[in-house]
C-alpha cells in the first residue's frame, strides 16, 4: 500500500496544473508490521476526538503508525496499553511522535459490569433494545455496556479537561478503546499515590491537590465515585486523577452523595495513615456546600 501523506484538500487541481507544478508529493511507503496499525485518528469523527484547543504534542497525521509497546496496567473491566503514535522516518521532528495510553475494555467473556449499576443511575441509553439487553445481561448487552463504559470515560475526561481538572487529556474514543495522554516519563508510568513516600510538607501539598480536584468536580455537580490512592497518579509533584468512567452526576444519581462521601472517606483514611490528620466529614461538608 502506498499512502499519500500530504495533500491540500482545499481545491482539486487540474491535470495541467499538476503538470506545471514544481511541488514534489511525498509518499509514505512504510507498511505497519506486527503489533502495529495505521493511526486510528483519521477514522474518528469530531465528536470522538478530544476538546479544543488540542495540545501541541498530539499527532494527527494520517501517515502515522500506532505501535504497541506493552501493558501498563490491568484492571477489573479493562487494561491500559502503551502506544507510540509516530510518522515513520520523521519521528524526531517535533509533533510527529508521541506515547499514549490506550485503555481497552475487555470482551464480555473476560469482564464483569454488574457493579456499574450504581454509577449508571440517571444515565440513559438512546435505544430501548440496548436498555433491555444491558438489563438482561445478554452477550449483546455486555457488548453494549463495554462501549457505553468507554464512552462514559471519554466524555468524563473531555468535560473535566474543559473544567481545568487534573486529568489526562482525552485524545479519542473508538468503540471500546479510549486513547489518552500518557502520564509518565518516557515509557515509565507515574506512580500511584498509594506508592508515594513523601515528607509531611509534600503530603500536605498532595492532599491540597486532591481536595482541589474534588472541589472542581463538586462545584460542577459531579463526584469521581471511586476515588482512592490507587487511581491518583503523582507526576513530578502533580496529582492526576485516572479511571473516570463512573463519574456521577450528584443531582440525577440518587446514590451520588453516598459515593461522594465514600470518596472523602477513602482519601482521608489514606492520608491519616500517612500521619496527615484530616477529617472526612469536614471534607464532605465542604464539598456539599459548594454543590448547593
Amino acid at each position: 500500500m502506498t499512502f499519500l501523506s500530504s495533500l491540500d484538500d482545499t481545491a482539486a487541481p487540474s491535470n495541467a496544473a499538476l503538470a506545471a507544478s514544481t511541488t514534489t508529493l511525498a509518499f509514505q511507503t512504510t507498511e505497519p508490521g506486527d503489533g502495529q496499525r495505521w493511526s486510528t485518528w483519521p477514522a474518528t469523527t469530531p465528536s470522538e476526538r478530544g476538546p479544543m484547543p488540542r495540545p501541541d504534542w498530539l499527532v494527527t497525521s494520517a501517515a502515522a503508525i500506532d505501535t504497541e509497546l506493552g501493558v501498563v496496567k490491568t484492571g477489573k473491566e479493562g487494561d491500559v496499553f502503551l502506544i507510540e503514535r509516530a510518522v515513520p522516518d520523521t519521528a524526531d521532528v517535533p509533533g510527529n511522535r508521541v506515547v499514549l495510553a490506550a485503555k481497552r475494555y475487555r470482551s464480555s467473556e473476560h469482564s464483569d459490569f454488574h457493579r456499574s449499576t450504581i454509577y449508571t443511575e440517571g444515565r440513559g441509553l438512546r435505544r430501548t433494545r440496548d436498555v433491555r439487553a444491558v438489563a438482561r445481561g445478554t452477550s449483546f448487552g455486555r457488548a453494549v455496556a463495554r462501549v457505553q463504559w468507554a464512552n462514559a470515560e471519554f466524555e468524563a475526561l473531555c468535560r473535566l479537561t474543559e473544567l481545568g481538572a487534573a486529568v489526562p487529556y482525552p485524545v479519542q474514543v473508538s468503540e471500546t478503546e479510549v486513547l489518552m495522554e500518557f502520564i509518565g516519563d518516557g515509557r515509565v508510568a507515574a506512580p500511584r499515590l498509594a506508592q508515594v513516600r513523601a515528607t509531611p510538607d509534600e503530603l500536605r501539598e498532595l492532599f491540597h491537590q486532591v481536595v482541589e480536584f474534588m472541589h472542581v468536580l463538586a462545584s460542577n455537580g459531579l463526584a469521581h465515585g471511586d476515588l482512592s490512592p490507587y487511581n491518583l497518579l503523582v507526576h513530578h509533584g502533580r496529582v492526576v486523577a485516572i479511571d473516570l468512567p463512573q463519574v456521577v452526576d450528584l443531582v440525577s444519581n440518587p446514590q451520588g452523595l453516598d459515593l461522594l462521601h465514600r470518596d472523602c472517606v477513602n482519601v482521608c483514611d489514606w492520608f491519616t495513615r500517612q500521619r496527615l490528620e484530616c477529617d472526612p466529614e469536614q471534607l464532605f461538608g465542604e464539598l456539599v456546600a459548594v454543590i448547593w
